[in-house]
């Protein structure tokens, strides 16, 4: 079954706190996931961000937005209470508790005016059971997530496609500062000395695996277009052993053949695949290629802050 929707968990969340005890949040995020019966799987399921589990931020979201509707209460750090707002909605035995039916409290009614992305990104009604997750089920924090892996992937394409228009000599420049920026190589000097400069067989050339120099890692840098098959990645064994070589790396700036990645898998001598699509990842991960166009910062409460006021 599809994760409920954080506001699926607004009326269940609202019933469990209707004994008038203060209830701690992780603990009712277990309650309902044994309730509702999500597996395993879907409670660990992540963020795109891989901060939280998804089921873990809805819970926490339909617990603010019953919280800023008046119907919850929180005493203390980590807990809720239900107020008596909450047990009078509770009394008219809604089938659902939404954001429609929130919006009869002024207090709820400001809360969302206050919000940047209000009203265009609030989530609303949407039919559930749906692959891609609706906007019913969606919380602000998702919504941010997401956006941020749109616009990842879009960058991510934009320098796959930048990549091909370049020329071999660039794109060997352009391996070299990754694999620094990995921390591979020493000085960028020192990895450019070697690099491009063994030409045996299927290697492209040598990086040094750390600064000292420890052990070396043979490298080959192929900006194709094609699928690189396992004869390319035979010959590139081949070349290691040849130099009594164990650690490999090749890079392309294409794919890999299931044929190739299982052999890579089956040898000795340990061979890294890094396709186009890893390849970018990992220049974005470490800023080669890119710059930084703009910097947003996600804050919450300091609840350790203000437990200092009853002091």
């Amino acid at each position: 079954m599809p994760i409920p929707g954080f506001q699926d968990l607004m009326l269940p969340m609202l019933k469990l706190a209707a004994d008038l005890q203060e209830h701690r949040l992780r603990d009712v995020v277990e309650t309902l996931a044994k309730t509702l019966q999500l597996t395993d799987d879907e409670q660990n399921e992540m963020l795109p961000s891989g901060t939280v589990p998804v089921f873990d931020s809805r819970v926490g979201w339909a617990r603010t937005y019953l919280k800023q509707a008046g119907l919850l209460e929180l005493p203390k750090r980590g807990h809720f209470k239900i107020t008596p707002r909450g047990l009078d909605m509770l009394a008219k035995q809604p089938a659902r508790i939404d954001i429609p039916l929130l919006n009869q409290f002024p207090e709820f009614v400001a809360f969302r005016q206050r919000r940047v992305d209000a009203p265009q990104n609030e989530p609303s009604d949407a039919p559930s059971g749906q692959d891609a997750p609706s906007a019913a089920e969606t919380t602000p924090e998702e919504l941010f997530d997401q956006a941020y892996q749109q616009l990842r992937s879009n960058l991510e394409a934009e320098l796959l496609d930048q990549i091909m228009n370049s020329t071999p000599a660039f794109f060997e420049r352009l391996v070299i500062d990754l694999l620094v920026a990995m921390g591979y190589g020493g000085s960028r000097q020192d990895a450019g000395s070697v690099l491009g400069r063994t030409g045996d067989g299927g290697i492209d050339g040598t990086i040094k695996e750390d600064k000292l120099g420890l052990d070396v890692i043979y490298v080959q840098a192929k900006r194709w277009e094609g699928t690189v098959g396992r004869p390319d990645i035979q010959r590139f064994a081949g070349a290691l052993q040849g130099q009594h070589a164990s650690k490999g790396v090749f890079l392309t700036t294409s794919d890999f053949s299931r044929e190739a990645r299982d052999y890579a898998k089956s040898i000795t001598a340990k061979i890294i695949l890094v396709d186009g699509a890893l390849l970018v990842k990992l220049l974005v991960d470490h800023g080669v290629g890119v710059s930084t166009a703009s910097t947003y910062e996600i804050k919450k409460i300091d609840t350790d802050y203000f437990e200092g006021d009853s002091i």
